[in-house]
Parts: C-alpha cells; sequence; structure tokens
C-alpha cells in the first residue's frame, strides 16, 4: 500500500516549523541566561580578572572573597532581612484583598458591581510614576517617612490581582457553590472552606508575582527611606557603586545573594505558575 505523498509533505512541513521554532526558543533562552551566567562567573572573580577574554569562562582559582567583601562593606543582612519582611507582609496583604474583592465581583451580586469593578480597574491605566508626589505626600501627612508602614500599607490592595482572581473565581464550576448552599454554607464559608483550597494554584503564581516585584522595587524605597536602618536590599546595592570606581566583582556576588531568593521560590512555586495556566481555560 502506497503512503500519501501529502501527508508525507504535510509531515515534513510540521517537523520543519517545529525544528525552526525549537531553535528561535533555545537561542532566544541562551540569550537571556546570558548576562546570569556573566553575573555567577564574574562574583567568583579576583578584580582583575573581570574584564578578561573570553568573559564566561570559570575563573581559577575560584575566589570567594567578594561574597566575604559584600558581608563586611553593606548592611547586607539588615537590607536583606527588610526587605523579606516588606515584601511578606505586602504579598500577604495583596493575597487577603484581591482575593476578596475577587470573590465580590466574581460571585456576589450587588447594586453596582460591574461599575465599580470596572471603576477599579482602570486604575491599572494611570502610570506608577503620577502617583509618587501624591503618595508622599500622604505619607509625609502621617508621619510614615523613613518608616515600613510607607513601604507596606499603600500596596495591601492591587487592581491587578483583583482582576486576576476575579478572572479564575469566574472560571470555577457553579456546581460547588451550589452544593454549599444546600449544606448550608454562607458566603463566607463557601470562600474559606471552598474556594481558597480550590484556588491554591492561581493564589501562588499570583503570591509569587508580588513577592518579585516588591522584592525588586528601587525606586519607591529610595524615594521614601532616608536611614539606613530602614534601608531595603534593592537600594542597599547601589551603594556598592561608585561614580568613579566600581568592584564588579562585588557587585556581582552581592546581585547573585539578592536574585538567589527568588529563584528558590520561582522552582518551588513552578508546578503551581504552570497549573494555574492550565486551570483559566475551565469554565463552570
Amino acid at each position: 500500500m502506497k503512503s500519501d505523498p501529502r501527508n508525507y509533505s504535510s509531515s515534513s512541513s510540521q517537523l520543519i516549523r517545529k525544528t525552526i521554532a525549537h531553535i528561535l526558543l533555545i537561542s532566544g533562552a541562551v540569550f537571556m541566561v546570558i548576562p546570569f551566567v556573566w553575573s555567577i562567573t564574574t562574583s567568583f572573580k579576583a578584580l582583575n580578572q573581570v574584564f578578561t577574554t573570553p568573559p564566561f569562562h570559570i575563573p581559577f582559582p575560584i575566589d570567594f572573597s567578594s561574597y566575604k567583601e559584600v558581608l563586611e562593606s553593606i548592611s547586607f543582612a539588615k537590607y536583606f532581612f527588610n526587605t523579606t519582611k516588606v515584601a511578606l507582609l505586602v504579598t500577604l496583604g495583596q493575597l487577603l484583598t484581591s482575593s476578596l474583592a475577587g470573590y465580590a465581583f466574581a460571585r456576589l451580586k450587588f447594586p453596582g458591581r460591574n461599575f465599580l469593578f470596572m471603576a477599579y480597574l482602570s486604575t491599572m491605566m494611570i502610570p506608577a510614576v503620577v502617583t509618587l508626589i501624591p503618595n508622599f505626600v500622604i505619607m509625609r501627612n502621617f508621619g510614615w517617612v523613613d518608616t515600613h508602614y510607607a513601604l507596606i500599607i499603600p500596596f495591601l490592595g492591587s487592581a491587578y490581582g483583583t482582576f486576576l482572581m476575579r478572572q479564575f473565581f469566574l472560571g470555577m464550576p457553579s456546581d460547588l457553590e451550589d452544593a454549599a448552599k444546600l449544606d448550608g454554607c454562607n458566603p463566607l464559608q463557601f470562600y474559606l472552606h471552598i474556594l481558597i483550597p480550590n484556588s491554591k494554584p492561581i493564589l501562588a503564581t499570583f503570591g509569587l508575582m508580588t513577592f518579585q516585584w516588591v522584592w525588586n522595587d528601587f525606586q519607591w524605597p529610595l524615594i521614601i527611606i532616608n536611614s539606613d536602618q530602614n534601608r531595603t536590599l534593592q537600594v542597599g546595592l547601589a551603594f556598592l557603586q561608585n561614580v568613579n570606581y566600581t568592584e564588579w566583582n562585588v557587585l556581582m556576588a552581592a546581585s547573585v545573594m539578592a536574585i538567589l531568593p527568588i529563584i528558590i521560590l520561582f522552582l518551588i512555586a513552578q508546578k503551581s505558575f504552570v497549573q494555574s495556566i492550565k486551570l483559566t481555560g475551565l469554565k463552570g
């Protein structure tokens, strides 16, 4: 029995397209990884080896003095603690407020629900830089300048998080809510005992995104924090740079230490992150 030439041509074209796509994806991945590889290798070099050729060679001998100098030259442990505290509190706050607001907009029926949701969502169109001065004036009036209150309280709510949670909750099967009502669950019990336990993937994804954003935030902490005692990690790393002279191996060592927690969190939450993407296509 002869095979159909059209099937052979179709399979060949699919193979070519897949091959091209994989080549492009691998090339893009390598291009994105290059800065990280350079940062890691540079952090283990002596200062006179930083700009040697080739730039990505593994240094020999491996020099750990850059990491020691980071701990001695700046208050790295204090900056790390401050950033961790702020990032955790903001993340927990946004998970709570966004899930509650998303539940209200998705499942509860009340007058003006759609209008309020669109009005809240429209705040996402305002550039963050526009709100810098108003936020600073408000923090000054409250007496929160150079305190962690200014880094935490203004960011306990998120329009994007509310939108994300609402869309996910809309995709939850309505049979769950009907069964809960038959069992005598009120809206709060349904939220706590059914909705939240079944929303772990999206909560983990949004939590990771929020934590990463707060962890890497530089502009607002730079403006609102003045003392070394309350400084966050990203602002503290900037003090390793000098106008006339920068020890790049020390700066790269500090950067690697700052990036490591985010990488660990991503590896831990990777399964939930992928699962949340799959579940976005489900409809009740």
